[in-house]
């Protein structure tokens, strides 16, 4: 389990393309921006809104493992 969270955060790290992809019309918009601001924004977005759904679980399981354990 360790060896494959590892391998899956090493993948990331070594390629943040993959880490920062975009939607088909995200990209068109942000492609005929000649502003950088825009795409950077656009991904801080999608990273929000794809961290917070993870986070909500994480606390799930960690309210239950707690709760096992007592």
């Amino acid at each position: 389990m360790k060896t494959k969270l590892l391998f899956i955060l090493l993948v990331i790290l070594v390629f943040p393309t993959v880490s920062e992809a975009q939607c088909a019309m995200c990209r068109a918009v942000v492609e005929s921006e000649s502003d950088g601001k825009t795409a950077e924004a656009i991904n801080n977005g999608i990273v929000y809104l794809m961290a917070v759904p993870y986070v909500l679980v994480a606390g799930l399981f960690y309210f239950i493992y707690r709760k096992m354990r007592s």
